[in-house]
């Protein structure tokens, strides 16, 4: 797929103020400092599509981005910054949840994982409620660069091993790195997939 055109469109809080239309989203989700706004970057070919910072927790909103006017990009707040307040917290876990559950054109939400660190409990409670509400994700290991190939390797194997004890069916699953670029266009494609069969 080829990226022609990436315009930030709203930012809001409630999922009932988000684009009208059928356009179809994908979102993307995950810890805090997990790089979500460099892969988003990334994706889109755009240095700053999305702010970057070295401060976690700074996408409080739900953020629409327009791709080549055919489908939406959605930043989604980063979840388990312990150093928020516990009324943010719960601020951000509302409106995460009232997006996710609600919002009928989000046709894929992408879990950004860490991939130099094991399983952490935040990352399976939210996995396991992905599953629980029958939420269409996939998983997209993020940082591959920071490891050897083994390592990477083996951290991965881990974590879908984790997975499989409770899964019989392994959600798709990517390999990226902001810095090199690796993983683009499997996700592009990924989306591509997807959007070329709602049009069929």
């Amino acid at each position: 797929m080829d990226i022609k055109s990436a315009v930030f469109t709203i930012s809001n809080a409630d999922f009932r103020k988000c684009p009208e239309g059928n356009l179809y989203e994908y979102a993307f989700i995950g810890r805090s400092n997990v790089g979500k706004s460099s892969l988003i970057n990334m994706l889109t070919n755009r240095k700053k599509l999305a702010m970057t910072s070295a401060t976690p927790g700074k996408t409080l909103l739900i953020n629409h981005f327009l791709i080549n006017d055919e489908w939406y990009l959605v930043d989604l707040p980063g979840y388990g910054y312990a150093q928020r307040s516990r009324k943010v917290q719960m601020q951000i876990k509302d409106m995460i949840e009232g997006y996710i559950l609600n919002r009928e054109q989000m046709v894929c939400l992408f879990l950004l994982i860490d991939s130099r660190h094991e399983p952490q409990k935040i990352d399976m409670e939210f996995i396991q409620w992905l599953g629980e509400n029958g939420v269409p994700f996939a998983i997209v290991f993020t940082k591959a660069d920071k490891l050897s190939y083994s390592k990477l390797n083996s951290n991965i194997k881990n974590y879908l091993s984790k997975l499989q004890e409770e899964w019989e069916t392994l959600p798709p699953h990517f390999i990226t790195s902001s810095e090199n670029k690796l993983g683009r266009e499997e996700v592009l494609s990924y989306i591509d997939s997807i959007n070329k069969q709602a049009s069929e």
